[in-house]
């Protein structure tokens, strides 16, 4: 498992946003990086946004595999129902903070190829999360996801009611 979140995280954020800012280099206007030079203010900015999705995904990740009793992948679910810790305040918090992470590139670096990959990416989790994810969630646990679902929001955080 340790081995599968280091090679993922980086491709999902070393690979995947060089790569994105190497196009956007190649194929947008000079002008639109003119203005983009980041300063301290910019790069703490960034760092923070960067820092906090890191650590959420982190946490998010490692409450899933020991509540949820198995991996955090797919292809290797966890055979627990998991709603408490980070996952009483939203239903998706791995994939938030992974585009969390990709914004804080983004504003780090001041680039609009990273930036694209964060607005590329947004469609692409909710895709991931409604056609792949929650079908096999309810599939797995019923009713409970059911009323998980009815409750906690998908997206952005919300205090918990209990």
């Amino acid at each position: 498992m340790i081995v599968y979140a280091a090679s993922f995280l980086a491709f999902i954020l070393v690979a995947v946003p060089f790569g994105f800012n190497y196009l956007g280099k190649l194929l947008l206007p000079a002008s639109w990086f003119a203005n983009l030079a980041p300063g301290l203010g910019q790069h703490i900015a960034g760092a923070i946004l960067f820092a906090l999705g890191l650590a959420g995904y982190a946490v998010s990740s490692f409450w899933l595999v020991i509540v949820g009793k198995g991996p955090f992948v797919e292809f290797d679910p966890p055979t627990e129902f998991v709603a408490s810790g980070p996952y009483r305040w939203m239903r998706n918090p791995i994939a938030a903070m992974l585009l969390l992470t990709v914004l804080g590139e983004a504003v780090f670096f001041g680039s609009p190829g990273i930036f694209t990959l964060f607005l590329i990416g947004i469609p692409l989790a909710q895709l991931q999360v409604t056609r792949i994810e929650e079908p096999r969630l309810r599939e797995r646990f019923g009713q409970s996801y059911e009323d998980y679902c009815r409750t906690v929001p998908r997206w952005f955080p919300k205090k918990p009611a209990r």
